[in-house]
């Protein structure tokens, strides 16, 4: 592992361990452990190693620390009725590292939410108060024009599976996997030298 890598990896890990013991918005789990439980769900579905990265990090767009203009954390400016864009900040800023088949996912997680609420009889019942909450914040369910668009994105399938893992990781009994169980994961998808440049301004 380079030094390029060690360096984007501790500063995932110093997110999760820092803003990620804060709490899921209007959940019964930190930040950090919903993340963590929607990676091991992925795992355990047997998800490539790209799309567990991506349910792992798919919610790093809510720390403020990604944003320097962001007063306090950025999901905080969601919860009070404004739309963050957490899953675009989140892609964008992962890019310095990843590729697509983890960037992807995450930029389309928010409107898997709103596809599956739109074409999934039942999906919205299933949906946690929190979430109900942002789905209105976010724009609603999908029309059908909307749905036919996502549909046709590569990684539209990708990111509806991610929003499944992501709706059932808000169990605060569940055990799982420190972020330390991911970093050779992480490491294998890593850009390598394409990432030196950028990783320094992160």
């Amino acid at each position: 592992m380079t030094t390029v890598d060690r360096t984007a990896l501790d500063l995932l890990a110093g997110l999760f361990a820092g803003e990620g013991a804060a709490e899921y918005f209007g959940e019964e789990v930190t930040q950090a452990e919903h993340m963590l439980q929607t990676a091991a769900l992925a795992e355990a579905a047997g998800a490539e190693p790209a799309l567990v990265a991506a349910s792992l990090l798919h919610d790093v767009g809510h720390f403020g620390a990604l944003t320097a203009a962001q007063g306090g954390r950025d999901g905080d400016v969601l919860m009070a009725g404004t739309d963050n864009r957490h899953s675009h900040t989140g892609a964008d800023w992962l890019a310095q590292w990843f590729g697509p088949g983890v960037t992807e996912p995450v930029r389309l997680h928010v409107a898997a939410k709103r596809y599956l609420c739109a074409v999934e009889a039942g999906y919205f019942g299933r949906l946690s108060a929190a979430s109900v909450h942002t789905l209105r914040v976010q724009g609603g369910p999908m029309t059908p024009a909307q749905a036919a668009e996502f549909e046709a994105d590569p990684y539209a399938h990708d990111a509806v599976r991610l929003r499944r893992w992501d709706e059932r990781a808000k169990n605060p009994e569940l055990p799982v996997p420190p972020f330390d169980h991911y970093r050779t994961l992480l490491a294998g998808l890593l850009d390598g030298p394409s990432a030196l440049g950028r990783s320094a301004s992160a």
